[in-house]
């Protein structure tokens, strides 16, 4: 509903009229009745309103992303990775020059972790998905 709805300005000036042609006894009926046309175009705008929202979360929900936050989802993986490899390099210098292949290997090993752990997040199987998401594969 706008701000300035032609139609609901006409109907306010046709309970005005009503109200000077039929008095003051008439006037609590007159302005329920306005009242009742101002909250039905309440009530369908916000039923317009909410069907968009709705199908606005299921084209999300279609197009596989969580939200706002899932669309960049490829990019952030992808940063993390490069830079996880980019930090990998001195750390596994330090380790070997310290431990040998021991400490080479346990500083891998943590890389691979770290990784691995970011990833969880994104699987499909994994078992910290919402219940928003669980709910959604029953729905379709």
């Amino acid at each position: 509903m706008e701000a300035r709805d032609p139609e609901l300005k006409k109907d306010l000036d046709a309970t005005l009229k009503a109200r000077s042609e039929l008095g003051a006894e008439y006037e609590s009926a007159l302005i329920e009745s306005f009242l009742e046309k101002v909250e039905q175009r309440l009530d369908v705008t916000v039923d317009r309103r909410l069907r968009r929202q709705l199908a606005e979360q299921q084209m999300i929900i279609a197009r596989g992303a969580d939200g706002p936050a899932g669309a960049e989802g490829f990019g952030e993986r992808f940063g993390f990775g490069i830079i996880s490899l980019i930090l990998a390099i001195p750390l596994s210098a330090i380790a070997a020059t310290q431990t040998n292949f021991a400490g080479l290997l346990v500083c891998w090993v943590g890389v691979v972790g770290v990784n691995a752990v970011h990833a969880a997040r994104y699987w499909p199987w994994s078992a910290r998905r919402s219940a928003r998401e669980a709910a959604s594969d029953w729905e379709s």
